[in-house]
């Protein structure tokens, strides 16, 4: 699995004749991977690799069809492009401490990101305690994610002349519509995962458009309220495109004339998992009206009645479309919205039950087949000289493989895979085989569910069988390849996986994914144990084991207290186990108030059935070996749960295994740690499902 290399971050040169892209390669004995940058034709022919140098190179783009620009061990360099390979490699004077950065379509100007100090240290306090390592706060989000909050990104803009970035202006210091804000400890981009996709420059490098919750403290926690701004390169004028719309406003993007700028939206403040809508912005009404003390956004909604999320964007050369990505009934595909169309009356498709819909709506159309069973991540699209579409850049992957570099036909929706950096290390190996089923809920429902089996699976055999509880709660168990929880490798391990997507997953509708809010411990738990009931069915399934992590953990916590001996195993990791102390541990406490019905001592039915039935309180019930595992800088759900929840289990002589990280937060990522995971994972399970 670490073996694989990771292919990522494809960019079409302005001609549209490469793609520069990197892979990263794991290496086990030094804990780490090394990226290096490749280039292509868009055909995917004379595939050439371009860096080969002990430290990686990341945030590669290109200044023009012969020059690239690209990061190396925090330092950024410049090189020239040769007849496919890299020459004269010369290093930019760049501020130290970049961590991204985006050039103008011009290339005269560069912003990037930068981390800037965000807290008082002892030192500031007491000069004389240089050795002192307290902390002290005075408001809500000190720490975030993994980190305590001693640092926030920020973006800056610079002049570039090839050589250097000088000049350099901080944005939000430039937010002179919002004086308040000055010296406030905003990101740009938002943590935890926000990047460049965040930012935006307008085709004639004058304006930047970024998203930001200008919010800190208690404020930041409770809210999800982000923004679309406009930023004045030159005179750092700031104006706020999107006051009033209090959920997410992210992922700004300019049309190629500058006349338009599309975003992505929720559209209730608090709540993550909202539908994700496309807007478009008419940006020369905004240009005329900037100065107007009633000024108000011009746009339109493009997907008020499509009934997914919409991912990624990008721009035709025409102006005329938008394409993007979709997880529609557990697929992510790629899709065309036409700006001068509105969606119209959607498909009737009983809501969230999981029949195919035939029609997307008025002004949308889907690309990729819904019968091609892949993700389709990113998209970018190459031009004809009149404008048209010529192919759409994207990677895809799939359960049994990592992601490739695919080109799309925009018509018909052919793909043509351009790279192929593991075909051969996996034409090795045997392959499962992933079936999708649809099972009726105990409410009448249909759930769509993958059935990931053994290599050379023999129906006449008996297989142990892996239930996975996903995460989120909301998401979707699509088609992605994971190196943390990989169905390929389970399944070659001679487990039946079991992969439902229960009530909360996000592509099959909005009530279908909000059902989940305020009934942790309802429906989707009776959607897991449906899926077991269902596979037991089966004379080939054996003994089950359940598993999860976040919210899949909890998932595991709960069902060892309601599973009435379903199963032979359970593992959970990172989970919720005590949810009363959790919503005083977490960091973003929007998430909480929205799911749980507000805190503990609120007194409203949803909130008072939540915590009352915490899977703490079934502890009494559980009867099934349990292993544990957790990262203690874990700061979504502090590593105080799993500890609690193996205390618990040790109490009432539950046997029971605990596995600590002490250097890794939600996620196992270094690789050691991950096959050390992998084998405690496997052996816990061979123990008590293979025997």
């Amino acid at each position: 699995m670490h073996s694989l290399g990771k292919v990522s971050d494809p960019q079409v040169s302005p001609d549209g004749s490469k793609i520069l892209y990197g892979v990263t390669y794991t290496s086990i004995e030094q804990n780490k991977g090394n990226r290096e940058l490749y280039i292509m034709n868009t055909d995917g022919s004379n595939n050439v690799k371009v860096t080969n140098s002990a430290k990686s190179e990341s945030n590669a783009r290109w200044i023009s069809d012969s020059q690239i620009i690209y990061m190396r061990g925090g330092e950024v360099f410049t090189a020239n492009v040769v007849n496919g390979t890299l020459e004269g490699e010369m290093k930019v004077n760049a501020p130290s401490g970049v961590e991204a950065f985006e050039l103008s379509p011009s290339a005269n100007k560069v912003m990037y990101i930068k981390s800037v100090k965000a807290a008082v240290k002892p030192t500031d306090l007491y000069p004389d305690l240089d050795k002192s390592s307290g902390r002290t706060y005075t408001s809500l989000m000190y720490r975030h994610w993994d980190h305590f909050v001693e640092e926030v990104p920020h973006t800056f803009v610079a002049d570039f002349n090839g050589n250097e970035f000088a000049n350099s202006k901080d944005i939000l210091a430039g937010d002179t519509a919002n004086p308040e804000v000055e010296g406030k400890p905003f990101e740009l981009p938002t943590l935890p995962f926000g990047g460049l996709e965040q930012l935006s420059w307008s085709p004639c490098g004058n304006y930047i458009a970024y998203s930001c919750r200008k919010l800190w403290g208690r404020d930041y926690a409770f809210s999800t309220n982000t923004d679309i701004y406009l930023y004045n390169v030159e005179t750092g004028a700031t104006q706020n495109l999107t006051a009033g719309m209090m959920g997410y406003d992210t992922e700004p993007l300019f049309a190629p004339d500058g006349k338009s700028l599309a975003f992505v939206s929720m559209e209730r403040g608090g709540y993550e998992a909202d539908k994700r809508r496309l807007y478009v912005i008419d940006m020369d009404k905004v240009y005329a009206n900037l100065d107007s003390k009633d000024f108000k956004p011009f746009m339109k909604e493009l997907t008020t009645d499509y009934k997914y999320n919409v991912e990624a964007i990008a721009w035709s050369a025409s102006c005329d479309k938008i394409y993007f990505n979709s997880c529609v009934n557990a697929l992510t595909a790629l899709f065309e919205v036409d700006v001068n169309k509105v969606c119209g009356n959607p498909i009737i498709d009983n809501e969230g039950t999981g029949y195919l819909p035939v029609n997307y709506g008025e002004g949308i159309r889907r690309i990729t087949p819904a019968d091609l069973i892949f993700d389709f991540s990113g998209v970018s699209v190459i031009s004809n000289a009149d404008g048209s579409v010529k192919a759409l850049i994207a990677t895809n992957t799939c359960m049994m493989r990592p992601a490739e570099i695919v080109s799309v036909d925009p018509v018909t929706g052919i793909v043509k895979q351009l790279t192929n950096e593991n075909s051969e290390t996996l034409a090795k190996l045997d392959t499962p085989t992933v079936e999708q089923r649809w099972m009726k809920t105990v409410d009448g429902k249909q759930m769509h569910t993958w059935i990931v089996y053994p290599p050379k699976f023999d129906k006449s055999k008996v297989y142990p069988a892996i239930l996975m509880c996903l995460g989120g709660p909301q998401g979707t168990i699509s088609q992605g390849f994971s190196t943390r929880w990989n169905y390929r490798l389970m399944a070659s391990e001679g487990y039946i996986v079991i992969l439902p997507n229960r009530r909360g997953t996000t592509a099959f509708g909005q009530p279908w994914c909000e059902q989940i809010s305020g009934d942790y411990i309802g429906l989707n738990m009776q959607d897991y144990l449906t899926s077991v009931d269902n596979m037991k069915k089966e004379p080939y399934v054996g003994k089950v084991a359940a598993t999860g992590a976040s919210y899949g953990g909890y998932s595991v916590y709960y069902l060892a207290g309601i599973h009435q001996n379903r199963f032979s195993a359970l593992i959970a990791h990172a989970g919720i186990f005590n949810q009363e102390h959790m919503y005083m541990m977490t960091e973003e406490l929007w998430f909480p108030n929205w799911d749980n019905g507000g805190a503990p001592w609120d007194n409203n039915n949803v909130a008072t059935r939540h915590y009352g039935n915490s899977a703490h309180k079934l502890i009494k019930n559980w009867n099934t070996p349990i292993l544990i595992t957790h990262g203690e800088m874990d700061y979504r759900v502090p590593v105080d749960q799993g500890m609690a929840a193996f205390n618990a289990a040790q109490m009432h002589g539950v046997e029971s295994k605990l596995l600590l990280f002490p250097e890794e937060n939600h996620w196992i990522l270094k690789p050691q740690n991950s096959i050390h995971w992998n084998r405690e994972f496997f052996g816990w399970l061979d123990k008590y499902c293979k025997n």
